[in-house]
């Protein structure tokens, strides 16, 4: 662990990476991460040697190695749909016991731009698209497990005429998971020099524990010789998660192993996957390292929500 850093980054960093894949890629990364079956799974982000991204399931038995890898993509292209015409990117997945299905929110990547698309798996083998249900510009997007007030959340970065124009993070409502209300503020972006200045998005979907919704974030900054992502920490009401409680001032988790500052897109870690091991406090994050990599950190949950409880409350 870094000083002042809450993560520990796993010591076989990068856990996966493009020479592992069972065809040729160009990089790995981004990946969501659930535990299924005794097993880890991992949906990650694979961009082929077109350029094209798409979503490909590795499997491992203690979440680091070995990984198991599917010869082919769970969700691709669709030839001749203009909106999935550029890949599927950045997924996130939540399982939803109403449903009793896994649900994946991903962007859908076209000539219109990103946009917020949804389908559902009963054990990664085989999906079921639903398509894109928020539309461009959007993306990094992830939906509450439960609904709340008897509507579905859905998490989200819009850019519209409804607000997201500095890229925040904001909230939209559902009783059908097709239509959904105008976006609601959750977290913006700091002013003036803080090292999530210029953008925020959301990481994993976020963690249901007693003190609220533990929300992992991924905060960019411009700087003179590019942009620089890290990774924060926040805290939503459970009953009402546009109400921020706390958030942490600084990051716990930034590009400073030579594998996350070298790159396709150097001085990047880009967090989608979030697991909380079976009767433990310990917390896994996966995420994304220069846009090139798949790399582990790990957390004790305890200091993560002390560390926040501490935090001044927001206004």
């Amino acid at each position: 662990m870094s000083e002042g850093e809450l993560f520990d980054r796993h010591a076989g960093n990068p856990i996966l990476t493009a020479e592992q894949w069972p065809y040729p890629v160009n990089s790995v990364f981004n990946p969501a991460a659930v535990a299924l079956d005794g097993e880890t799974v991992l949906l990650a982000r694979v961009e082929d040697r077109t350029g094209i991204s798409h979503l490909t399931v590795a499997r491992s038995a203690n979440g680091i190695d070995r990984w198991s890898i599917d010869p082919a993509p769970l969700l691709a292209p669709t030839p001749g749909v203009a909106s999935e015409q550029w890949g599927f990117e950045d997924p996130r997945v939540v399982w939803v016991e109403e449903l009793r299905r896994w649900v994946i929110t991903c962007t859908a990547y076209g000539p219109a731009g990103p946009a917020v698309f949804l389908a559902t798996t009963e054990d990664f083998r085989t999906v079921e698209r639903h398509g894109v249900v928020r539309q461009p510009e959007d993306k990094n997007a992830a939906l509450l497990p439960d609904r709340i007030g008897g509507r579905w959340v859905l998490l989200h970065r819009p850019k519209t005429q409804f607000g997201g124009a500095r890229g925040e993070i904001l909230l939209s409502r559902s009783d059908d998971l097709v239509s959904w209300s105008a976006p609601e503020q959750v977290l913006q972006p700091r002013d003036g020099a803080w090292w999530d200045s210029l953008r925020i998005g959301l990481g994993p979907p976020p963690l249901r524990t007693d003190h609220g919704w533990l929300l992992v974030y991924h905060g960019v900054k411009e700087t003179v010789s590019g942009e620089v992502y890290r990774v924060g920490l926040a805290l939503l009401d459970l009953d009402e998660p546009t109400r921020v409680l706390r958030r942490l001032p600084a990051w716990v988790l930034a590009p400073l192993a030579p594998y996350e500052r070298t790159g396709d897109v150097p001085n990047v870690v880009f967090p989608c996957g979030l697991l909380q091991e079976p009767g433990s406090h310990t917390i896994r994050l996966y995420y994304g390292a220069a846009d090139s990599s798949i790399c582990l950190a790990t957390a004790r949950l305890e200091p993560l929500l002390d560390a926040l409880l501490a935090a001044p409350a927001e206004a």
